[in-house]
């Protein structure tokens, strides 16, 4: 496998002794998400609405400018990329992205991974190993088949399951995310739960948030993790553990199963003393906070040289406006989230 950071096409090198990021409260980034789509094959309820309105194609970055960008992060330190969408594997010729962010793991890179719905990840399984892919989240928010439809209005509850099968048979480690919604799947944790365990499969449940003009009432679905947690402690013995995986997650160890459970808790308990993340999106669009509007357009410093230097200074100016964390507050007066934009935009 080639491991060569290298040339992108005809522009300058990208230098490894390029600035790190470090934002105004000290923090290190090291972790870019990027979301490679707003599109996807399901229409989640607490996601976005049935008839969505997506970004035109010729708005999105090419693959190639995808990759370039990428490496412009890698170069200034970031080590773990997650490509996330929509689904990312809708994206046409995705496999070309992924081959070329794998051949930097390992030179700069220590890691990548993304979050799937699972729809597309039957087929494209073996390739995202060869890849260097180890590591992928799967979302998946109840086991019965007619309410996964109801929730993700077009989804294949099957194809989900032979996804599963096709990323542990290529030797994949899978975490199961679920959000936690009130009165749709909080009876249906502890199943889910032993499901992922017994599948040998990490489990992380997630509060919903209040991103995007949707067709539900938020407020109705809200399910605090302090509620979920004390629910489940009913059942099981969950034993705090200090392990990370390099987001927002904290760990309990289930001694009936042996396995992890997540919680990721933006509502109830903010998590962002620790944040070393960004999210850029499909457009070039960099979110230095996946609850804040504040961005920065690096396809205009992308597209006006080669020179990777202007590229360089536009992530620097950016990270210098990195909040100190999130304020995601639901307007319940006039049921309006606390962000306009959907969670397909930024990938979560």
């Amino acid at each position: 496998m080639n491991t060569r950071v290298g040339t992108i096409g005809n522009a300058a090198p990208l230098t490894a002794n390029a600035h790190p990021m470090i934002d105004p409260f000290g923090r290190a980034v090291t972790y870019l998400r990027v979301s490679v789509t707003d599109r996807c094959d399901f229409r989640c309820t607490y996601c976005m609405a049935e008839n969505m309105t997506f970004l035109p194609k010729k708005d999105l970055l090419t693959l190639e400018e995808l990759d370039r960008l990428c490496s412009a992060f890698i170069a200034k330190g970031v080590k773990k990329i997650r490509l996330t969408g929509g689904e990312p594997l809708v994206r046409k010729n995705i496999m070309y992205l992924v081959r070329r962010l794998g051949e930097k793991v390992g030179s700069g890179l220590d890691e990548l991974t993304l979050t799937t719905n699972g729809s597309q990840l039957s087929r494209h399984a073996e390739e995202l190993y060869d890849c260097g892919v180890r590591r992928i989240n799967i979302s998946l928010d109840t086991l019965d088949p007619d309410k996964f439809r109801k929730i993700t209005r077009w989804g294949d509850f099957a194809k989900v399951m032979e996804g599963i099968d096709a990323a542990q048979k290529a030797g994949i480690r899978i975490k199961l995310n679920a959000v936690a919604l009130k009165g749709f799947n909080d009876a249906e944790m502890p199943d889910l739960l032993r499901f992922a365990h017994g599948r040998g499969m990490d489990l992380t449940v997630i509060e919903t948030m209040p991103m995007g003009e949707i067709e539900e009432d938020r407020t109705d679905q809200y399910l605090p993790l302090s509620e979920l947690r004390a629910d489940l402690e009913r059942r099981f013995t969950l034993v705090d553990i200090d392990y990370q995986t390099g987001g927002p997650a904290r760990y309990v160890r289930v001694a009936e199963t042996g396995g992890r459970l997540g919680f990721i808790t933006p509502m109830t308990h903010n998590f962002c003393e620790s944040c070393n993340r960004v999210r850029l999106t499909c457009t070039g669009t960099l979110y230095m906070c996946l609850g804040q509007n504040d961005a920065a357009d690096l396809r205009a410093a992308l597209r006006a040289t080669e020179d990777n230097a202007l590229l360089h200074a536009a992530i620097d100016e950016a990270i210098t406006r990195k909040p100190k964390g999130h304020d995601f507050i639901i307007d319940r007066t006039h049921n309006r989230p606390a962000v306009a934009r959907h969670m397909s935009v930024t990938g979560g």
